[in-house]
């Protein structure tokens, strides 16, 4: 796979940007075929000066909603992958805006 079918985007919220700035971690949404090695190297090779320390993974359940007795399934799931890097590199995720 090509590292830009393996992370899709990255995730922007305020607990995000906490562990960006205090932890030097970044969250991104990743397709859910992929495992943690194939996920160090796609961020290696999109971000070349970045070299990645550890790689965890969550699969996030689909969200649902009861409709009329029935299972509505509102969002489907998806695999999310929280990246440390070694201290000293930093992902610029708003470059060119």
């Amino acid at each position: 796979m090509h590292w830009r079918e393996i992370i899709r985007r990255p995730v922007i919220t305020e607990k995000s940007n906490l562990l960006a700035s205090e932890f030097n971690q970044y969250t991104f949404v990743v397709d859910s075929r992929v495992n943690k090695y194939q996920i160090k190297e796609a961020i290696e090779l999109a971000w070349p000066d970045v070299e990645v320390a550890k790689v965890r993974v969550a699969n996030m359940p689909a969200k649902r909603a009861r409709r009329w007795r029935r299972m509505a399934i509102r969002k489907p799931g998806y695999k999310k992958a929280i990246v440390t890097l070694v201290s000293g590199s930093s992902i610029d995720l708003f470059e060119g805006v």
